[in-house]
């Protein structure tokens, strides 16, 4: 039972990133019914920012100008990236999808997939195919709990991820621009007639998605400190099936599949050889979506955004 409950704590932390990356893909998708394909290079810059504002604010607390404890550094370096991500978001919203709206969708996703090669371009151009390291700013504490290991860390990035996501949840729920959001996903074509600024709430959902996945991004870097300019490709891929898993535009079902697919990766190594694991967790995903062809919380023909 320890080594179950081990696992169990390890997969609620793997599949924190996943549901927080999950979650942008569902919300694009819910409204403008096209998938961003780079939004897993968008959760790679948001980390790589992440390490900038940090090792800026570490060089500034250590010269004397300003001293901060590492938790204050580690609260203002997510909060910076994800606001920073969130312009890369919309950026990428205005020059790439935006000319492309009423074109193809096959156009549009050839669009994503060519940001991402960009932007994984530009990070090679900027700082070199070296990995570099994410700063140490938590100390790592670990708790014995009946046999079961914690770390403070992975506590905090379970608790970070639910928060953001009940944060976004009361958003989407609670604020006017959240309706829109949800009457654009409901009916695209009638909600310009009411006087709803559909450019201003597209642009808003894609810098929501990218803060998002700028925070998955930093508190990858505190569980594992090592970037790749190529991280994005497969978190990315990952995150897509799971927004697909969780059905079309359900913020809901998005978190829940990418905890899901933790899950399923973190058990199923623990049973077969990890070179397995992504051939029997695609594998059980295929058998669900053959049942559930819509996901957890999807409806044919809808693009309804669902809480």
């Amino acid at each position: 039972m320890a080594i179950f409950f081990q696992n169990l704590v390890n997969a609620l932390q793997w599949g924190s990133f996943y549901a927080l990356i999950a979650l942008g893909y569902s919300m694009v998708y819910s409204i403008l019914m096209l998938f961003n394909f780079a939004h897993g290079d968008i959760f790679m810059v948001g980390a790589y920012i992440g390490f900038g504002v940090s090792i800026g604010l570490l060089a500034l607390s250590s010269s004397g100008a300003l001293a901060m404890p590492n938790w204050l550094i580690l609260v203002l370096t997510i909060l910076f990236s994800m606001f920073l991500t969130s312009f890369v978001g919309m950026i990428v919203e205005r020059v790439g999808y935006r000319p492309l709206r009423n074109a193809p969708r096959a156009s549009a996703a050839i669009t994503g997939l060519m940001i991402g090669i960009i932007l994984e371009t530009g990070n090679l151009i900027l700082l070199g195919a070296r990995r570099v390291s994410f700063p140490s700013l938590v100390e790592t504490t670990i708790y014995n709990v009946g046999g079961v290991f914690v770390t403070n860390k992975k506590i905090m990035i379970v608790l970070v991820s639910m928060l953001l996501t009940l944060a976004l949840h009361q958003f989407v729920r609670r604020t006017k621009w959240g309706m829109a959001m949800r009457a654009m996903a409901f009916d695209f074509a009638v909600v310009p007639l009411m006087g709803v600024p559909v450019n201003t709430v597209i642009a808003l959902t894609f810098a929501i998605g990218s803060a998002l996945a700028a925070a998955a991004g930093i508190l990858f870097g505190i569980a594992y400190p090592v970037l790749d300019p190529y991280m994005g490709i497969l978190f990315g891929w990952k995150a897509f099936v799971a927004a697909i898993l969780g059905g079309r535009g359900s913020i809901l079902g998005a978190t829940l599949a990418g905890f899901l697919l933790g899950f399923t990766e973190i058990f199923v190594a623990m049973i077969f050889p990890s070179t397995l694991r992504d051939l029997i967790a695609y594998s059980i995903i295929l058998l669900i979506l053959t049942f559930r062809p819509h996901g957890f919380f999807g409806e044919p023909y809808s693009a309804r955004l669902r809480l």
